[in-house]
């Protein structure tokens, strides 16, 4: 279907073109094998068998103890869970040690699930959030609803707390737990897990692959850039890599929703108010109504989310209430407020804070309000306050604070420094332990053949992917237009935080990366599936025009899914990764 005219972009963002030229010429050179002077091809991995699990329980290693041992019988699944094979499950911690800043006991806790029939592969698990909880080590392959995990797979997997024994941001008092949090941990777990595959195996893992989403693409991105001898492949899912900037944004997000909110029984905004979901929803179907077509289909998805910025405009696309709020319109201060809040924060002299949101169908997604309402007034002042200031809050002053009063308290010109301080026994600043140093100098990975896939939903509520598009545009430039030989960034349209929203959000990134690391099978486009009615796991926010499995190319970015001009608009098929 051809597209509208009317629906035709007003402008390209700047260096859209050289930035499509020169992915474009590495996406051939890649297709074609690279030159003679390319990254070295790493060999595949191969598998071996499980030893005896219950000798494990007497391994000894550095600062770690074993602290249980147990042979797990295969599942067969269901409820929406894949199935997992049999496999010895090792638990243990490392460092424990009792702070001399707080007093509170630390450890690095872990455990690790060895298959009985190993494919020879490692996979190192980053969890989410604020970690100080030991998830499941199963592998999570990327997307929402997977069908398969890491360890069905065949991967050793490991998965840990990161050094601190609880998901709440106390441990921020401790600057030994900050470095953990931030990147010693994985520094400090990777050769005891090395160890403990040897011990099962007979031998080290022949390959070795870090993934995780949200907090866990951070780690991911981090370990690209600290830790690339360490790791063949990495897979970063909707990274906060710039975590301390995006969790003092949450804040200012708060600030501009209060500004319009009415007030609850206790004085304070109910943040809630400001923009309901039946008007988030009105914003959304605007958007699609100005941006669907612009990828060559009306089919509900805005694939071209770069053209939509230039052809979406809130004050004239959103109809403006002219009496009451009904949730089909916007007032005039609503719409002032979400420019400004899509827009990103600055401070008084201008300077970007963080990054701007992409206007996107997704933005009517429940956990895009999640993130932007509950989160971002329960959690986040938790976060800024105790591990990214320096010095953190008081403990005692935090907690006698109501969370909602932090946030809008928060003065961006005043504290936003605190996130690059140093002080006392403080002396690496959250900006430093958090992100990836010189995170567009990826050599080590490149020159020794590893591989780095990056995913990011363009509705995510909380981690930019408009800073993510930055970000590879930036490494683009240092790679002279030739980053695409070795790392690559698939955004999801519709997608919120890792999974859900509008969107083909179920796909398997973790096959296509280790085809790519150890088969030169560059990919060149991955295939994403919605999660309808019939669905393992059903994503209640697939349209109902949509066919249940509807599937789409993820492209690398900046190619885009376009529609071929004929055949099945249900079918990724129809659509290549064009320009």
């Amino acid at each position: 279907m051809p597209i509208d005219p009317s629906l035709a972009p007003r402008r390209r963002p700047a260096g859209w073109l050289a930035t499509v030229s020169a992915v474009g010429a590495a996406l051939t050179l890649s297709a074609c094998g690279g030159s003679d002077s390319g990254p070295p091809q790493l060999a595949a991995a191969t598998p071996a068998k499980l030893a005896a699990c219950n000798n494990l329980a007497a391994l000894a290693l550095p600062a770690t103890r074993i602290a249980s041992v147990a042979v797990v019988a295969a599942t067969g699944g269901g409820d929406g869970q894949p199935a997992l094979p049999e496999h010895c499950l090792v638990r243990g911690r490392m460092n424990e040690r009792t702070s001399a800043v707080d007093g509170n006991a630390y450890a690095i806790g872990f455990e690790m699930r060895l298959p009985q029939e190993w494919n020879g592969r490692f996979f190192h698990q980053g969890n989410g959030g604020l970690d100080g909880t030991v998830v499941p080590a199963t592998g999570p392959i990327g997307g929402g609803g997977p069908t398969t995990t890491a360890l069905a797979m065949g991967f050793a997997v490991l998965s840990s707390d990161a050094g601190h024994p609880q998901p709440s941001p106390f441990f921020g008092a401790d600057p030994q737990a900050r470095l953990d949090y931030g990147y010693q941990a994985v520094a400090t777990l990777t050769p005891m897990a090395r160890d403990v595959i040897k011990a099962a195996y007979g031998k080290a893992p022949d390959r070795s692959y870090f993934a995780g989403c949200s907090n866990g693409g951070r780690h991911a991105m981090v370990a690209a850039a600290r830790y690339a001898k360490d790791y063949d492949g990495v897979l970063a899912g909707n990274p906060g890599f710039h975590l301390p900037k995006a969790a003092s944004a949450q804040l200012w997000k708060v600030q501009q929703y209060a500004s319009i909110a009415s007030r609850g029984a206790n004085g304070l905004p109910d943040i809630s108010t400001a923009v309901t979901p039946a008007e988030y929803s009105t914003v959304a179907a605007r958007i699609t109504a100005r941006c669907d077509a612009l990828d060559g289909a009306k089919d509900g998805i805005v694939s071209d989310v770069a053209a939509c910025q230039a052809a979406f405009d809130i004050q004239a696309d959103v109809p403006t209430c002219t009496a009451g709020r009904d949730g089909s319109c916007l007032t005039p201060v609503q719409k002032n407020t979400l420019q400004r809040l899509f827009a990103g924060p600055r401070l008084a002299d201008g300077t970007a804070a963080y990054s701007n949101t992409w206007f996107d169908p997704g933005v009517a997604g429940k956990d895009f309000a999640l993130w932007h309402y509950f989160i971002a007034q329960n959690l986040d002042p938790g976060s800024v306050s105790l591990i990214f200031n320096t010095p953190p809050m008081p403990v005692g002053t935090f907690t006698a604070t109501p969370p909602l009063q932090i946030a809008l308290n928060y003065d961006l010109d005043r504290d936003y420094g605190k996130l690059f301080a140093t002080s006392g026994v403080f002396t690496e600043s959250s900006w430093s332990f958090m992100t990836p140093p010189r995170e567009t100098d990826l050599a080590t990975m490149r020159d020794r053949g590893g591989k780095l896939m990056v995913y990011h939903g363009t509705a995510d509520g909380v981690f930019s992917a408009a800073d993510t598009a930055r970000w590879y545009d930036a490494l683009q430039k240092t790679e002279q237009g030739q980053a695409a030989n070795y790392a690559r960034l698939y955004l999801v349209p519709g997608m919120n935080h890792c999974a859900n929203g509008p969107a083909t959000d179920q796909f398997d990134m973790v096959t296509a990366l280790v085809d790519w690391v150890e088969k030169g099978q560059a990919p060149d486009r991955v295939i994403a599936q919605a999660r309808g009615p019939g669905s393992a796991v059903v994503n209640a926010e697939v349209p109902a025009t949509w066919a249940p499995k509807r599937s789409r190319p993820l492209c690398p970015y900046p190619l885009v899914a376009r529609y071929n001009g004929s055949g099945d608009l249900e079918s990724a098929d129809s659509f290549s990764c064009k320009p």
